[in-house]
């Protein structure tokens, strides 16, 4: 029976793709992409012609039950976001419940994420973690932060760069502004960069230099202490 491949792209450097998502990229019937014209950059790259149709955010409900259908009528089709693995703050759990709920066979390829190498290069536990993604922009922000100013294990969340300063700013607020953290920005890019520090200090640094691309923060969990700190 046919399937659906979700298929992580790199989310920086063309090569960080496994040679079996390039495998199947090319043997499937059609690729899904988030946006066709990032996406298109790393096919090209590759030599893959498989036909692409865009699945994204706003026409997702419209197509799951379509796009089912075809793979029920014997196509592979592979879905693909901009970047990193589908369904992590990008459309594809809709696709893959729909799937699963009609018994169509689906599989999740191991690959790039960007919170990964964000969590593992911050020096913060990962050995427990949670992913909170975007926090909601208006409602629902501050309660958020208050249930989160508690919690123990490292916390991971994906940020615009235009709201990251006042992010960091309200989360030194409800977390405490010596809090470590870490910002993560444009993994596995020419200008990756690391920045650590508490909360209030990371706040100023971006207020007077406004960052630009992808942002991955970490924030250490309550009670963490880096080692050699006072008491």
């Amino acid at each position: 029976m046919a399937k659906l491949y979700l298929i992580p792209t790199p989310v920086g450097n063309l090569e960080d793709i496994t040679l079996r998502a390039l495998r199947l990229l090319k043997e499937v019937n059609l690729i899904l992409a988030e946006d066709t014209r990032t996406s298109s950059k790393l096919l090209k790259h590759y030599g893959i012609d498989t036909p692409v149709a865009s699945h994204h955010k706003f026409n997702e409900h419209q197509q799951v039950g379509r796009i089912a259908d075809r793979i029920e009528q014997g196509e592979d089709i592979a879905l693909i976001s901009d970047a990193g693995t589908p369904g992590i703050s990008d459309p594809g759990f809709l696709l893959a419940r729909t799937c699963i709920e009609r018994g169509i066979p689906t599989e999740c390829l191991p690959g790039a994420t960007a919170f990964v190498p964000a969590l593992v290069n911050s020096g913060f536990p990962c050995d427990r973690f949670c992913f909170e993604g975007f926090l909601p922009q208006k409602k629902g922000r501050q309660k958020r932060l208050k249930e989160l100013a508690t919690e123990s294990r490292t916390m991971i969340f994906y940020e615009s760069p235009f709201r990251l300063a006042k992010a960091l700013q309200q989360m030194s607020e409800a977390f405490g502004t010596d809090r470590p953290a870490c910002v993560a920005r444009e993994i596995s890019k020419i200008h990756e960069e690391y920045r650590r520090g508490t909360l209030l200090e990371l706040a100023g640094h971006y207020a007077a230099h406004e960052p630009k691309g992808e942002i991955v923060l970490i924030v250490a969990g309550a009670g963490f202490k880096i080692q050699g700190a006072e008491e």
